[in-house]
């Protein structure tokens, strides 16, 4: 009877649950693993460090739907990827992190790759951790983490394997292996609840769909058009929603902060139908949220233990989001909710009318860069299909402002945890993830710095991602920031220098650009895409323009800087 290694069952069982992607760095603990995945075809992409491993899985799993799976070995390898993990852990994103560690015999004696008790930190900011006790577990152990990753509410599980587990045999037939297509079934809201849900949405004048990422890992996006299509109900989005409705469709509202502006023109909701989406600073925070009081709330979201937060609701539904729409459209077929098309296009407008605020400069032809100018020629440059890292606090914000989603998962921002620098990483998982789609990153100079030896991996992978510096010389938000609350003149820790990253992109074997006036930038960026390789295209931008959300965070402080109770970041959202 044949035996195999743990190497090659922990493959298999990839495999069992249509895995064919897995993002690591090399770590002898995990030999045995490699092997096996070259011997089954299973791609294995290799970073430059174990943090982007893990932004690269998380970004894999965004763009898909499916697990994204990160290898990583012992020690320092464990506490390297923690970052993205907590990450996934608060945007729940389904991952499946595989961690190495020494054998059982030596543990608690201070092996190589040791000193740390890897599964207390991984306890903190994983969905579920456990340790393979047994070669004879793996299998089973392994499955059913995936399982944990991806059914209820998504989010990371941790299985970490002894090197003697991953190295050692069993007879293959007495591998237990879990049937990767026997999914759980999903929640569903019974007839009582739906009905409730008619009847509140029926009484509403200006009803409006908060979609958060609940939609995206329900796969639901469809059904949410044509519900929304069939009664005029306007939909805003987060990041991890974006795309559920193209950007161009009229009853897309751009994202939940519309609803600020919204009501200080009178437009404000009289219903929210909250699907996926949970309250927090995305919905304006705790102290001052821009959810109008008077509104009632229809909050579906598969984990019963999230709806209510912050806000109670009229309504809570725990149900999956496909399944809630599915229901509310067999509820509303032969009886067609009120049409709201109108109030539809009333608030969509307030969500457009950002741009208008730099129309002057979207024309500007040439001179110093406008990071908004910038932002414009990007969009310009995109493929309808294309899929948006975004990185950096400011230079996030200005590319919200332009570029197109057509599709949700295309679109990969920061989360709750704020991450910076994993923009790199981001787009080296997306790419992977649509290799027939160009993956674009708009970046700024401060946060491409954290994992910027990925560009190697871009290269070696022959991954095409377009990467665009916003190169204000300074950590945009931060700098301008402390300009508002202390005067200029008193920024710490927060300049840059003119930094050519465009040649150290091509010492990895990027494609290369330079731009420092307006009017070199739209054939630099046709340069960088028709390159069709890995591309860096460094733009100089003006360090004196500050983006409204920084505003918006600190903007009043100058004023109240002996106002203890005033929180920087935090109070002023709802401005």
């Amino acid at each position: 009877m044949a035996k195999l290694n743990g190497g090659q069952v922990l493959v298999e069982v990839l495999r069992h649950f249509h895995v064919d992607t897995a993002f690591t760095l090399h770590g002898g603990h995990l030999d045995s693993a490699y092997q096996a995945a070259r011997d089954h075809g299973i791609r294995i992409v290799d970073t430059r460090h174990e943090q982007a491993a893990g932004f690269a899985a998380s970004a894999y799993a965004r763009s898909t739907g499916r697990v994204g799976v990160a290898m990583v070995t012992a020690g320092g390898g464990i506490t390297n990827v923690v970052s993205p993990i907590a990450n996934a852990l608060a945007d729940c994103v389904p991952m499946l992190v595989i961690g190495g560690c020494a054998p059982l015999q030596d543990i608690d004696s201070l092996p190589v790759n040791g000193g740390v008790d890897q599964m207390a930190v991984m306890r903190s900011v994983t969905k579920y951790a456990v340790q393979v006790p047994h070669i004879n577990r793996l299998a089973d152990m392994v499955g059913q983490a995936i399982r944990k990753a991806t059914s209820g509410k998504p989010g990371p599980v941790y299985v970490e394997v002894p090197i003697d587990i991953m190295f050692g045999l069993i007879e293959e037939s007495e591998v237990r292996y879990l049937d990767g297509d026997n999914a759980p079934t999903r929640p569903a809201p019974n007839a009582q609840v739906v009905a409730r849900m008619v009847e509140l949405l029926r009484g509403s004048k200006r009803p409006v769909i908060l979609a958060g990422g609940g939609t995206l890992y329900a796969g639901c996006a469809a059904e949410l058009r044509t519900f929304a299509e069939r009664s005029g109900i306007p939909v805003l989005t987060n990041a991890k929603s974006r795309g559920v409705l193209p950007s161009d469709h009229p009853l897309w509202g751009r994202g939940y902060a519309t609803l600020a502006p919204a009501k200080g023109q009178g437009l404000v909701p009289d219903l929210l139908l909250v699907l996926g989406a949970r309250f927090g600073i995305y919905t304006g925070g705790r102290r001052k949220s821009f959810l109008p009081d008077d509104a009632k709330i229809v909050q579906v979201d598969v984990d019963a233990g999230d709806i209510g937060r912050i806000r109670e609701v009229d309504l809570a539904v725990a149900a999956d989001c496909g399944e809630a729409l599915r229901a509310l459209l067999a509820a509303t077929e032969a009886s067609p909710l009120p049409d709201t098309r109108e109030w539809a296009k009333r608030l969509c407008a307030v969500g457009a009318a950002s741009k208008q605020n730099y129309a002057a400069v979207a024309d500007t032809q040439s001179g110093a860069v406008h990071p908004y100018r910038l932002a414009v020629a990007v969009a310009q440059a995109l493929p309808r299909d294309a899929v948006v890292c975004l990185d950096g606090g400011e230079s996030h914000s200005w590319i919200d402002m332009t570029a197109h989603s057509d599709a949700p998962g295309r679109w990969l921002g920061h989360g709750y945890v704020g991450s910076m620098g994993e923009g790199l990483p981001l787009a080296v998982g997306a790419q992977v993830a649509n290799p027939d789609r160009r993956v674009l990153l708009f970046t700024g100079d401060g946060s491409v710095g954290f994992n910027f030896a990925e560009f190697d991996t871009l290269v070696r992978h022959r991954l095409p991602v377009v990467v665009v510096i916003n190169n204000d010389q300074m950590w945009g938000m931060s700098a301008h920031g402390q300009d508002l609350m202390y005067g200029e003149g008193k920024r710490m820790v927060s300049d840059l220098g003119r930094t050519r990253y465009d040649l150290a992109a091509a010492g990895f074997g990027a494609h290369a650009e330079f731009v420092e006036d307006v009017a070199d930038l739209a054939p630099a960026l046709e340069r960088a895409f028709a390159a069709n390789r890995p591309a860096c295209v460094n733009v100089m931008t003006d360090p004196a323009v500050m983006h409204p959300i920084t505003q918006r965070f600190v903007g009043r402080m100058a004023e109240r800087l002996e106002d203890r109770n005033f929180v920087p970041y935090a109070d002023d959202l709802e401005a």
